[in-house]
Parts: C-alpha cells; structure tokens; sequence
C-alpha cells in the first residue's frame, strides 16, 4: 500500500472567503475532491480545484462515500472529503474514522494512511455571526433530525436545555416530512423560558439569498422555516437591540 492521507475538511457556509485557509490547502493538496453534490458544486470555481477529479454523490449515501474515500486513499491517492460547515459537527469526520478504526483492525496497513480533520465554520457559528453575538454565554446545538436519533432522546436534550437556560441552536429544525417538530421544540423550551425570550433565524447563512429573521420564542412557529434554515434561541439574559437588527447574549461584563 502506498503512503496516502485524507483530508476530511469543513468548508464552511459554502464561499471560498468563508474557508479556512487550511481548507483550501486540503483542496489544493488532493488528487480527488469527494462530497456531496450541493458540496462539490459550491467548490467546482475554486482555483484550488481546477485541475482536480471530483466525485460527486447523493443524499444518505454517506457510508459509501466514505468508504470510497479510503479505498482510494488505499490505492495510495491523497483524498479531500468534503462537507459543509465544520466536517466535526454533524459532518463527515466521524462516519470516516468509524470506517478507518474498523478497517484498520481487520489491515493494520490502513493505519498508514494518515486521517486530517480541517475544521471550518459550522452553521451555528456562521448563523450566529449574521445575527451579532447570541452565542456569548453557555449553549447547546441540537438537531430536531430524528432520522439518527429517535425523538424521545430529542425531547430529552430540549428539555434539558429548556432547565439549564441555555442558548439553544436548533439544527434541521422543519421539513416535509417533519412539519410539527419545530412546534414541538417551541412548546418543551416555552415551559422554561419566557414567551419573549429573543429568537434568530437564518437561512442560508453566508451564501447567496441569505435570510434573516428575528422574533421571540412565542410567535416562533408562525414564522417561515425549512431545512436550510438554523434557528438560535436565546437565553433569560438575551435580547435584540432596540433597531431590530442585533441579537445579543450578554456574557456578564459590566459595560
């Protein structure tokens, strides 16, 4: 087996001026770009990538791609995988190393191939920057996907940051086939917090046709909300500045 690395690499909200610069070093260094389709077309104009094979795939196809990451790295080919956002949350990075610990138990000569992990700017953070500071104390992300994870456990972790106060950024929070979940979240988190506590929702943070729309956690639901969306909830000290265009936790300072 030849000597081989794979990038597992987060790119971001999906511009080039949003990546890190070792994201686009882990491009730049490939032989082949793998990813997601929406992923490898935000990147096909990079002049990082222009003289690179990019292999593109569909949705829940994720085991797949990873594996074909490691066989090729295994052919002795320097791999980038791509996702959007940090590849450590909600990303790709630990379907990959689950694959790579398991392979390299069965071949101890997977261990040759070295395994990068680039982080980059995950939603929450990109979302959060768009709206000013709401992430300044304590918070939690939580996913309303019961895709991976059934929605009694969900029910469980908004609970639990409903009690401990915490800024709340929810993640894949409406779809078709998820219509009431947002409501659901809304309701649990209504028990604790105040009907007027602050709420920022983004869509498409940092990429084209970006949104933002800022309400209290009691008119959440009745406003516009799909899967591109990240919804972020304040906590008992947040609030939005007096000209509707910040939203802001304070961390404590005495200003």
């Amino acid at each position: 087996m030849q000597k081989a690395k794979i990038f597992v690499t987060g790119l971001g909200p999906g511009g080039r001026d949003k990546a890190t610069v070792a994201a686009l070093d882990s491009l730049k260094a490939a032989d082949i770009i793998v990813g997601y389709k929406t992923y490898i077309d935000l990147i096909r104009d990079f002049p990082e990538v222009q003289d690179k094979e990019l292999r593109a795939s569909g949705m829940h196809s994720e085991v797949d791609r990873c594996q074909e990451v490691l066989d090729l790295a295994k052919d002795g080919k320097t791999v980038t995988l791509v996702s959007s956002g940090d590849s450590g949350v909600y990303g790709m990075a630990g379907i990959l190393l689950e694959i790579y610990e398991k392979e390299k138990q069965a071949d101890p000569a997977v261990e040759e191939i070295q395994v990068e992990v680039v982080p980059g700017v995950s939603a929450a953070n990109a979302a959060a920057s768009v709206l000013g500071a709401p992430l300044m104390h304590d918070y939690c992300v939580i996913s309303l996907s019961d895709l991976m994870t059934d929605w009694s456990l969900i029910e469980k972790r908004l609970e639990a940051a409903g009690q401990g106060d915490f800024v709340t950024v929810l993640y894949n929070p409406k779809s078709k086939g998820r219509p009431d979940y947002l409501e659901k979240a809304q309701k649990i988190l209504l028990k604790y917090k105040k009907p007027d506590t602050p709420v920022g929702i983004v869509r498409d943070a940092g990429r084209k046709g970006e949104n933002i729309i800022l309400t209290t956690l009691e008119l959440l639901a009745e406003n516009p909300v799909d899967m591109r969306s990240v919804v972020l909830i304040g906590n008992a000290g947040s609030y939005i500045t007096p000209d509707m265009k910040r939203m802001i936790t304070p961390r404590g300072y005495k200003v």
